[in-house]
């Protein structure tokens, strides 16, 4: 009995420790950050459904447009020789194929709509897992400070020097404003 009890022990320390590794919050990260880029690809994915659809129209619309002005070509015979019955026949196809065009208009129109949103969607993702890269690669660098020496290159040194438009706009500023104070 004892030795079924202490075996139960061990097996329930050893399940304890799998759970407690499987927390860790480095694990739980480069998670999210598959998690993020998984989101991002298939967003990306319709973006690109979104660019297809939206040729598509333009395509169905300048073939309608050119149809239109056909019909138009048509009718205008038909009223100069007095055929009053095909003229009402190519005025219904008029009128089908422009209430057409203005729904391709009203679907062009949400496609852009949506795809805009989306590529807003997508730019703040793109910022957000960057971040999320940013402290995977703080939490791994955390417990393996002397791998991080020891793979030390100048690009990933160099990163930490970057300068962006706001920091220069900000430096010309200050510079501007110190010359005219001159």
């Amino acid at each position: 009995m004892a030795l079924i009890t202490r075996v139960s022990q061990l097996f329930r320390a050893d399940v304890n420790a799998v759970l407690d590794r499987m927390e860790e919050p480095e694990i739980l990260l480069k998670q999210a950050v598959r998690d993020m880029e998984e989101a991002l690809t298939k967003d990306d994915h319709r973006v690109k459904v979104i660019e297809l659809e939206l040729k598509q129209i333009a395509l169905r619309q300048s073939e309608l447009v050119a149809r239109l002005d056909q019909v138009t070509e048509e009718l205008d015979l038909c009223f100069d020789t007095g055929n009053e019955a095909l003229a009402r026949t190519l005025l219904k196809r008029k009128l089908e194929s422009e209430r057409y065009l203005n729904y391709l208009a009203r679907k062009q129109q949400e496609f852009q709509e949506a795809g805009e949103t989306l590529k807003k969607r997508i730019h703040e993702n793109r910022s957000r897992l960057e971040s999320m890269r940013q402290k995977a690669e703080l939490l791994a660098g955390s417990d393996s400070d002397e791998d991080e020496r020891n793979s030390w290159n100048e690009p990933d040194f160099m990163r930490q020097f970057a300068v962006n438009d706001d920091d220069i706009e900000l430096a010309f500023l200050r510079e501007k404003q110190r010359r005219t104070q001159s």
